[in-house]
């Protein structure tokens, strides 16, 4: 019963910044590559930031490099995204998955989902 749980999300001006959590059940969530996506009304799911399962290889999608920070904590089975300066375009709901693909960046390669938390930028 792999579960991940969402939180942080909220309504920010521009600019402003927002720490999202995802906290896992998984007693192997240590072993785990784990990332963010998100995901607008009307629009695809879309890739936001990878980490490995020792938490020093990352990944980021070009629109959120620089402004974005993913990192983890394996002792309390939790990952984290960091995102600074945010932008309106960006508001989506936010979603961690466990990697278990060979594609990072598609949510195909992604088998178990956190139920999102809203993240709203306003202009």
């Amino acid at each position: 019963q792999v579960q991940l749980v969402e939180s942080g999300g909220g309504l920010v001006q521009a600019g402003g910044s927002l720490r999202l959590s995802c906290t896992a059940s998984a007693p192997t969530f240590s072993l785990d590559n784990m990332g963010w996506f998100r995901q607008a009304p009307g629009k695809e799911r879309e890739f936001v930031a990878a980490v490995n399962w020792g938490g020093d290889s990352t990944v980021y999608a070009d629109s959120v490099k620089g402004r974005f920070t993913i990192s983890r904590d394996n002792a309390e089975k939790t990952v984290y995204l960091q995102m600074n300066n945010l932008k309106p375009e960006e508001s989506a709901l936010y979603y961690c998955a466990r990697h278990r693909g060979t594609n990072t960046y598609s949510p195909q390669s992604y088998d178990i989902w956190g139920q999102g938390t809203q993240v709203t930028v306003s202009s």
